[in-house]
């Protein structure tokens, strides 16, 4: 279990009220955000503090892993200026009775508030630059000393969570609902032709000319090596939701995995750099990963791949690898 800092200020009761936290990819600039970057690393059973309007409001347990989503409708004209496709967590949260003032008790606080990226300025007041980051067990059992029982049941509740509950697909039903709306723009378009909408569409399942086309640049799962076109899926590397009409049918943005390695790359759990080195997520099941026929331990690199490939490559990595990117060598701008 790990321990989660999160402010709210802008979003607290739509957050709240729908089981979340949602942040953009990037800053309005373009760079890349530490507090933005956490939100790839949280995993089942952590537990996160809401921070609203000076006080810790709310407690929440992870329930499933960092995803792709669009800014949710009920944000309404909140951050105008964020791009309109981020990341969401799941929470189940728990609004809190005994909402404590960090500030009142930072005598007891200071102490654990020597991380770069902690919430907090040495005299106790939040940081605006601040959305999600990691804070100390030391930190979070303070915090949850003061808070009193709810803590403690949240607590157990996170222990259930952690070893039982895993990543399922009702979560992911934002997801779905975004990819059947441009299913039914593409199926709509009359300005494409009648051949290539079916094309387009069969390639949301890695079926048709999709397929046909990754078969033409990939002969076998880079993982397994299994060569045998039945047991293998066309998996996009650019997701097809995030994919051009060209690019949706861009052999060279496909791989053939075999089901459990498709599932492990769509989901984010392993990626490749551009050598062929495999990656591998840090919220990734080790043991789960070897019965998949995934070496966790070793350096694995599967070849190399095409220029067009690795364009594609590049995008999963920033986009769909649930891993914070370059941390240790970025500043939170605003």
């Amino acid at each position: 279990m790990r321990f989660w800092w999160v402010n709210q200020n802008k979003t607290f009761r739509q957050e709240i009220e729908g089981g979340y936290v949602w942040s953009p990819k990037r800053n309005k600039n373009g760079h890349r955000n530490p507090f933005y970057e956490f939100m790839r690393e949280v995993a089942p059973g952590d537990v996160v503090f809401s921070f609203f309007d000076t006080r810790i409001a709310a407690l929440g347990v992870i329930s499933g892993y960092c995803r792709e989503s669009p800014k949710p409708e009920e944000f309404g004209n909140a951050g105008t200026n964020w791009s309109q496709v981020g990341w969401r967590v799941g929470v189940r949260w728990q609004r809190l009775t005994n909402a404590i003032r960090p500030k009142d008790h930072i005598a007891r606080l200071r102490s654990d508030l020597s991380s770069r990226y902690a919430p907090l300025t040495a005299d106790g007041n939040g940081l605006q630059s601040v959305y999600l980051t990691q804070i100390s067990a030391g930190l979070a059992n303070t915090l949850m000393t003061l808070i009193g029982a709810e803590a403690n049941r949240v607590a157990e509740t996170g222990n259930q969570v952690s070893e039982y509950e895993r990543d399922s697909p009702a979560p992911e039903r934002d997801i779905e609902e975004w990819e059947r709306r441009v299913e039914d723009k593409i199926s709509a378009d009359t300005a494409i032709r009648e051949t290539e909408r079916t094309a387009l569409v069969q390639a949301r399942r890695g079926q048709g000319l999709f397929r046909d086309n990754v078969r033409s640049v990939e002969r076998a799962c880079r993982i397994t090596k299994v060569e045998r076109m039945e047991h293998l899926i066309a998996s996009h590397v650019r997701p097809w939701r995030d994919s051009s009409n060209e690019q949706r049918l861009d052999g060279e943005n496909g791989l053939l995995l075999t089901p459990t390695v498709d599932h492990l790359f769509d989901k984010g759990f392993i990626s490749f750099e551009d050598t062929g080195q495999l990656i591998i997520s840090p919220v990734a099941d080790r043991r789960s990963l070897k019965r998949m026929g995934v070496d966790a331990e070793g350096r694995v690199n599967v070849g190399p791949f095409s220029e067009g490939q690795r364009r594609h490559l590049e995008f999963h990595r920033e986009n769909v690898l649930r891993m914070a990117r370059g941390i240790s060598r970025i500043e939170s701008r605003s």
